[in-house]
Parts: C-alpha cells; sequence; structure tokens
C-alpha cells in the first residue's frame, strides 16, 4: 500500500524538524510536497487515494471533536475573549479582502474567504507552545485558548455556509440532542480509562457525529464539534480529549500528506506566503492592542498577541471546503509562519522584558478583574490549591484557625467554595505576573495542593525567592516529585499513598483501643 510508505515518510521528516525544534506538522506538509516533486521528477503517479482522503477526514473531525470538548462557556464568556476574537476577525478581514482584491486580481468572494482563513491563529501550535511552557492555566494563556476556541467556531460556520449543504427534515432531530446527555455522560463513567474511553471518543465523534449528521444533511464537522461540547462539562471530558490526542495527530498526518500530494508549489504560491508571512505580524499588533482596551495589562496582552501572531491549520480546513484551487499557497503560509512562530514563543518572556517599558506605557489605568493584586492581609495559613486535598486539609485547618485562606485557579471551583463559605480568591500559581503582585506579610505556612508536580515546584520557588521563610508542606504520589519539591523550596513533601495507608493504620488501631477484649471462650 502507497499509503504506508508516505506515512514512513511523514514518521521521518516529522522527526527531522521536531529536532530542531519547529512542531511535526512542518515536517508531514513537507513530505507531502517532496512526495509531490519525486512523482514530477521520476513519472510516477504518487496520488491522493480515497484511503488518505478519508484518513483525512477522520483526522479533521476528530480535531473538531476535541475543540468541543474544551467548549466550556466559562472559558470564552468574557470580553477580552469575545470581543477581542471578534473585533480582530472583522478588523483582519476588513483589511485583507480588498487588499488581496486590488493586489491579486480575485474576485470579492474569493478575496473575502481567503481573508478569512488568514484570520485564524493556530489552535495545535499554540496549546503546544503553552503547554511546553506551562502556561495553559496562566492567565495569558486561558486568554489566547478562548479566542482560539471563539476563531474554530467562527471557522464551522464557515465551512457550514460554504459547503451549501441543504438539511433534510429530519435535521430538527439534531435539537433533541441536550436529551442524550444523562446517557452520554453515564456512557463515559462506565467506560473506564483503556481502550473503551477511546472507542466511545471515536463512537461520538464519527458515527454519531460525523455519519449521524450527514444523515440529516448537515455538516459532519458541526457534528463532532457539537457531540464534544455536549461533554464538555463531565468531569472527565479533558481525560478524554487525552486519550484521542495521539489518535487524531496520527489521522491529522494524512490531512498535511494530503495537502502536500496535491501539488508542488509554484512561483506565484511561494509569492504570496512571502507576503503573507511578513504580513503576519500585523496580526499579533492587533491583538496586543485589542486586549490593552479590555485592561489587561501589556505584559498578558503582549504574551498572549505573540502566541496567536502565525496562521491555522484551521484556515487549510475551510480552504479544502471553499476554496480548494488556494490549498498549496496557504499550506506554505501556515508551514513558514509556524518556523518563525514557534522559536520565537519560547523566547517570548525575554522578549517582554526587553520592551516591557515600552510596552508599559500603552497600559489602561484601571486593570481587569483578574489581573488585580493579590493581598493576603493578616491571613496566617495559605492553601494553595482546593481540589480534595486541598479542600480538606482547609477544613480541618479552618476548625483551629479562622484567619486561613486558600487560592486556586479555576474561577468556577472559586466561585463554589465561596457559595460554601470558604475564603477562597482567584490566583494562579503558574502565573508569574501573580507572584509579582502577591503581597502576605502575616502568612506563617503555606500547603501546596495543587494538582501537577509543575505548579508545585513554580510555588515553592517563588515563594521563597519573595522572601518567605514560613513552613512549606506539599503532598504528590510519586517519591521523585517528593525529592523535587524539596529541593525547589518545601520543608516537606508527604507521599499520598503512603499517608492514607498511615491513616488507615491509625483509626484501626484507635479502634482496637477503644473497643472491649474479646471474651475467652468458656470451653477453652
Amino acid at each position: 500500500m502507497p499509503e504506508a510508505l508516505w506515512i514512513s515518510f511523514a514518521f521521518v521528516l516529522g522527526l527531522t524538524v521536531k529536532a530542531i525544534g519547529l512542531p511535526p506538522l512542518v515536517g508531514y506538509l513537507a513530505a507531502g510536497f517532496v512526495l509531490s516533486g519525486l512523482s514530477a521528477a521520476t513519472g510516477l503517479a504518487i496520488e491522493a487515494t480515497n484511503v488518505l482522503e478519508h484518513i483525512a477526514h477522520l483526522g479533521v473531525l476528530l480535531l473538531l471533536f476535541t475543540v468541543g470538548l474544551k467548549l466550556k462557556l466559562r472559558t470564552i464568556i468574557s470580553p477580552e475573549v469575545i470581543g477581542g476574537s471578534l473585533l480582530h476577525f472583522g478588523i483582519t478581514c476588513a483589511v485583507f479582502t480588498p487588499g488581496l482584491y486590488l493586489l491579486m486580481e480575485l474576485t470579492w468572494q474569493t478575496a473575502f474567504l481567503l481573508a478569512i482563513a488568514l484570520s485564524f491563529s493556530s489552535t495545535v501550535l499554540v496549546a503546544k507552545v503553552l503547554e511546553t511552557k506551562r502556561e495553559l492555566r496562566a492567565f495569558h494563556g486561558r486568554v489566547a485558548i478562548g479566542i482560539l476556541i471563539m476563531q474554530d467556531l467562527i471557522a464551522l460556520v464557515v465551512m457550514s455556509l460554504a459547503a451549501g449543504q441543504t438539511p433534510s427534515q429530519w435535521a430538527l432531530v439534531v435539537f433533541g440532542l441536550p436529551l442524550l446527555r444523562p446517557l452520554l455522560f453515564r456512557l463515559l463513567d462506565a467506560s473506564g480509562h483503556d481502550e473503551l474511553l477511546v472507542l466511545l471518543g471515536l463512537l461520538l465523534a464519527l458515527v454519531l457525529g460525523g455519519l449521524g449528521f450527514e444523515a440529516v444533511g448537515l455538516s459532519s464537522e458541526l457534528g463532532a464539534l457539537v457531540l464534544g461540547a455536549m461533554l464538555a462539562n463531565h468531569p472527565r471530558a479533558q481525560e478524554l480529549a487525552k486519550s484521542l490526542w495521539s489518535v487524531k495527530e496520527m489521522f491529522l498526518v494524512g490531512f498535511f500528506l494530503q495537502i502536500g500530494i496535491g501539488g508542488l508549489p509554484d512561483g506565484d504560491a511561494l509569492l504570496f506566503a512571502a507576503v503573507a508571512l511578513l504580513v503576519v505580524p500585523l496580526k499579533g499588533v492587533l491583538f496586543f492592542f485589542l486586549l490593552l482596551a479590555f485592561r489587561l495589562r501589556s505584559r498578558s496582552s503582549f504574551l498572549s498577541a505573540l502566541s496567536l501572531t502565525n496562521y491555522s491549520e484551521f484556515g487549510l480546513i475551510v480552504a479544502s471546503v471553499a476554496l480548494p484551487e488556494w490549498l498549496v499557497p496557504l499550506a506554505i503560509t501556515v508551514a513558514l509562519s509556524f518556523v518563525v512562530s514557534a522559536p520565537v514563543n519560547r523566547l517570548s518572556h525575554a522578549v517582554y522584558e526587553r520592551f516591557s517599558a515600552r510596552l508599559a506605557r500603552f497600559e489602561s489605568q484601571r486593570r481587569h478583574p483578574d489581573e488585580q493584586p493579590i493581598s493576603l492581609g493578616n491571613t496566617r495559613l495559605l492553601v494553595m490549591g482546593m481540589g480534595r486535598t486541598g479542600s480538606a486539609a482547609y477544613d480541618q485547618l479552618a476548625h483551629e484557625e479562622p484567619l486561613i485562606k486558600a487560592l486556586d485557579s479555576d474561577p468556577a471551583k472559586v466561585e463554589k467554595h465561596q457559595k460554601e463559605g470558604r475564603n477562597v480568591v482567584f490566583g494562579d500559581a503558574e502565573d508569574i505576573s501573580f507572584w509579582q503582585g502577591l503581597h502576605m506579610p502575616a502568612v506563617e505556612a503555606v500547603i501546596l495542593a495543587m494538582g501537577d508536580i509543575e505548579g508545585k515546584l513554580i510555588a515553592a520557588r517563588n515563594l521563597r525567592k519573595k522572601g518567605f521563610t514560613g513552613y512549606i508542606v506539599a503532598h504528590t504520589l510519586y517519591a521523585d516529585e517528593a525529592e523535587r519539591i524539596r529541593e525547589a523550596g518545601a520543608d516537606e513533601a508527604y507521599l499520598t499513598m503512603s499517608e492514607t495507608g498511615v491513616a488507615l493504620a491509625s483509626q484501626v488501631l484507635h479502634r482496637n483501643r477503644q473497643a472491649p477484649p474479646p471474651m475467652e471462650n468458656a470451653n477453652a
């Protein structure tokens, strides 16, 4: 099968570009173009087969399904996310459309669709860069991801309109899908953590979402997104997304290969890509000033804007439906933007520090609520992270110490604890700006109860950097992680399971001491 050789070739080039710090999908696109070049040079017929096209389509559906799994309303319902994304989209289209129409002598429709494709930023690249830097939950990371989700929704609307599908009368059944949510939640709970979980994701994304929506005359892409969004509020939604990550990435290899095999870029395509690459910094500049207008600090605005300064694989997906003849030029454009954006974003903090004095002049005097400095006042005990462990520690200590406060990076969780009467405020330990604005004059002890090891390490280091000399204690599952937490500055790091075993043993010993001795057998 030729597909096996193509995938092998894609792996080699993907591994090669990864070794130099670029996203592997740049290698997949390059593999497709190289195969197309071999076809032209040798006369061999190397064309995208039905199998490859099907794999590519499955990759797009799984990508949209995983986007849907992240589609929580609290992620996108904020002025900076909704306003920033819509204003950026509108201004970009308003500027790019007449420019493309006049400079390239295109029709207005083609110019408008190209402007739409160029307005998006890369979900794949930004998520990977933020994850690598452990900044997905930082304020600027959440803003960037929220804007990307809004862009993905816009892309989906454009694709549905461009496809021109006429829904059947059975399409009204879709409005009854929310009634299936309790059943879907039960299926997700019953699927465990292994292969059944992956199969459930494939069933929902490809069968119910893809084929189901196509059967009633609706877009399969819309179906995949809707089915994912229906599960977004389930506690295991992110576990499902992670379990599908590798499968999705594998199928998307077919999508990028298909684009490259479609034909080599000519001079016009390369010129288009070069000009688009020169223009891409303007995307970042526009995002920067729009986010400043929504009262973000210059640092958050800059970091969010820089991560969004690239072109998107969603632009290619839109083009595959609406502008298939422009796929190759857009593919070159996206690849070049990744080549530039990936290394620049690794240096984002250093770049900001260099220009911070100039950029800070554009800040508004009014600050965003999530970026206000936090003062702990007379708080003596601080709990960081209010999951199950943090909540249990807080409740136990609150009986003896009224001057206790907790921080958590999940706004919904903060609101829940506040309604239950706990003194919890928003604060993200993985956000450097949080530590710059934190005042804790009376704190004597800190409990690090965040879920991930990186958050605990960052918190321990920054507490000591701020000159905190009090007691820092944490918990973890693994002995090697406990050692790393101590090295970062914590006084002690307890092994969760070991302490649980000690607590269980203590309960048994306590009961035995309290229970009367067993009566001796009278016949003994």
